[in-house]
């Protein structure tokens, strides 16, 4: 993800207005929370007039001991105002900040469910949890301070130069002279950290630590497994070396321009203070009056630099945000809100489909029709396009020419939520969230009973492993079911998608990780439960689809052949030697034996 361009779609409508757009309904609490934090500084400024008072009238003698008490009083009261005006702000402007990120992460997450697959898995998982969880965590402290303290603090010193203008034009020109020359270096140290390479490198630094670190903690198992604990740590070692060694550039890119603009801003007495003196000695201004001007120009410049202080994370803010709206305005698949035709049916026909991805087209002119209440499977050489099939149906993506239609509506004029409700896709690698075994099998129908549930484990052969684990089915199964065997996990998502209940099932390799056994009795389990359905399944092992109403050969992205098994052993000169390898190798899988001291001979 190019930065620049992540940058440049935020500007086209500008950060503030995106934020405005993710504030939702708490729109109102920046607006109230800009105006008290305005009150705020106002109150922060009052001191000064006071204390200018005091000093006035102790010049003049005219102030007393009361007088001073009451002066000082004002003062107190106006401090805590301050305050008070400060923590409401603040306050509004945090609740208002959670809300805007928790908008941002909602609407993500369900961008990512209508965008294309192909466009999802394009980016890496480290890439989408930087972005959804520390990205946008990391703009939490800049947004809950950025609007309503930046806006006050810019308006503030407007208001005290004009005051101090009132008094002596000449002198409160004079303060503002070392602006300029301050302003000029940090208008250097902004160009210069927007054209140098430090400040993209940073951001492409961090982003590759987080990516190596999801990396390394996804692949553990196989980085025990195959011994390459130390490359891959060191692999984390060499980003995370580089991640605080390009924050160590930008800061050094920086510092000097930094910290002189920092210096010559605030130092708004160099040419008041020789100045002023000369003027009273001319008679032409007061002692009270250029004391008043010395007080109020001390707190001329600070709430500016205040202010300037958060460019650098409005920057950041920039960054992120443009990284946000460039997943936002991704492609989605073709789908309207609302329901023109409702289906009839559940048969699935597909008419000269062709498929490709990032330019090399996968299927070519498929033609396949699917009928209501048929057990269909795929079968094909590896890598032919069956599971591409299989998720274009399931709407995982858009196909680029023909049609796909269920029920006979093309299912680009159905509602994508109303689609999935209507398919049930099981892979062999389904996911399990890190929630018990209950509530993962309930994602299928989150209506469903606890009996439901039951019910539906033990049709799919999962209800007697599930008591023998060690909560049953309150068990936790971990990060993407990682307490649970490949063909347990298998099992509970054939479960899970059972629950719901779909007219049309997909089973894609689904009890590829099921031992023998168990692999028999989660067949007859799927008979029986997608008894009156649209069944299909993708399978290599030719024996567990020999009884299909429909098998599909597909070879190089075609349909080859269509038919039960006695026809394409009949026409399929591929069909037939794939039959004859799968008995072959089932046969001697059946008949293979295991000496031990041939095979410590061996190594």
């Amino acid at each position: 993800m190019d930065q620049k361009q992540d940058k440049s779609r935020a500007k086209k409508r500008g950060t503030l207005s995106w934020v405005f757009e993710f504030a939702g309904k708490r729109k109102g609490s920046y607006i109230t929370s800009v105006i008290l934090a305005i009150l705020s500084v106002g109150c922060g400024f009052v001191p000064y007039i006071f204390m200018a008072r005091i000093v006035r009238g102790l010049f003049e003698g005219t102030a007393d001991f009361d007088y001073c008490f009451k002066q000082c009083l004002w003062m107190a009261l106006f401090y805590f105002l301050n305050r008070l005006f400060h923590s409401f702000s603040t306050g509004l402007s945090h609740k208002a900040t959670f809300e805007v990120l928790a908008n941002i992460r909602r609407r993500l997450t369900a961008k990512l469910a209508r965008m294309p697959l192909g466009d999802v898995l394009d980016e890496s998982t480290g890439t989408y949890k930087n972005i959804i969880v520390e990205r946008v965590e990391s703009v939490e402290t800049t947004l809950a301070h950025i609007i309503p303290e930046v806006t006050a603090n810019f308006i503030i010193p407007f208001v005290i130069f004009g005051y101090m203008v009132t008094i002596d034009w000449r002198l409160a020109l004079l303060s503002l002279i070392t602006l300029p020359a301050g302003g000029l270096f940090f208008a250097l140290m902004l160009a210069k950290s927007a054209r140098g390479k430090s400040y993209q490198n940073t951001i492409e630094k961090t982003k590759k630590l987080n990516d190596t670190a999801v990396e390394y903690i996804n692949g553990i198992e196989v980085i025990k497994a195959f011994g390459k604990a130390k490359t891959s740590y060191d692999k984390f070692v060499v980003a995370a070396k580089e991640g605080s060694d390009c924050f160590v550039d930008w800061m050094r890119e920086c510092v000097l321009l930094q910290n002189l603009s920092l210096t010559i801003m605030p130092a708004t007495l160099i040419a008041l203070l020789p100045f002023g003196v000369s003027f009273f000695i001319g008679g032409t201004v007061t002692a009270t009056d250029f004391l008043m001007l010395i007080i109020l120009s001390l707190g001329l410049i600070y709430p500016f630099i205040i202010a300037t202080n958060y460019m650098d994370d409005m920057a950041k803010m920039g960054t992120i945000i443009g990284e946000v709206t460039s997943i936002l305005e991704k492609p989605e698949l073709e789908r309207p809100s609302g329901l023109a035709s409702k289906p009839f049916g559940s048969s699935i026909i597909l008419k000269d489909v062709h498929f490709g991805y990032k330019e090399e087209e996968i299927l070519h002119g498929v033609n396949l029709t699917i009928k209501e209440g048929t057990v269909n499977a795929l079968v094909g050489p590896s890598g032919s396009g069956k599971s591409t099939i299989a998720k274009l149906i399931a709407s995982f993506w858009d196909v680029g020419s023909g049609s796909i239609t269920y029920g006979g509506v093309n299912i680009k004029d159905i509602p994508l939520e109303y689609y999935q409700k209507k398919i049930a896709f099981v892979s062999q690698d389904n996911y399990l969230f890190d929630m018990s075994v209950m509530e993962n099998i309930r994602l299928g129908n989150p209506a469903a009973t606890d009996d439901q549930v039951i019910k539906a484990a033990q049709a799919c052969g999962c209800h007697d492993f599930i008591m023998e684990l060690e909560n049953g089915y309150n068990t936790i199964c971990g990060g993407a079911g990682g307490h649970l065997s490949g063909g347990e996990r298998q099992r509970i998502s054939i479960a899970r998608a059972m629950l719901k209940n779909a007219p049309v099932i997909i089973l894609d390799e689904a009890t590829a990780y099921t031992d023998p056994e168990n692999e028999a009795l989660v067949q007859r389990s799927v008979a029986k439960l997608v008894r009156g359905r649209t069944l299909l399944v993708i399978a290599h092992r030719l024996s567990t689809i020999a009884t299909a109403d429909q098998i599909i050969l597909v070879n190089d992205g075609r349909i080859e052949a269509t038919g039960t098994q006695e026809e394409l052993l009949a026409k399929s000169d591929l069909y037939r030697k794939m039959w004859d390898a799968h008995i072959s190798s089932k046969e001697s899988s059946d008949s293979v034996t295991i000496n031990p001291g041939e095979v410590q001979a061996n190594v």
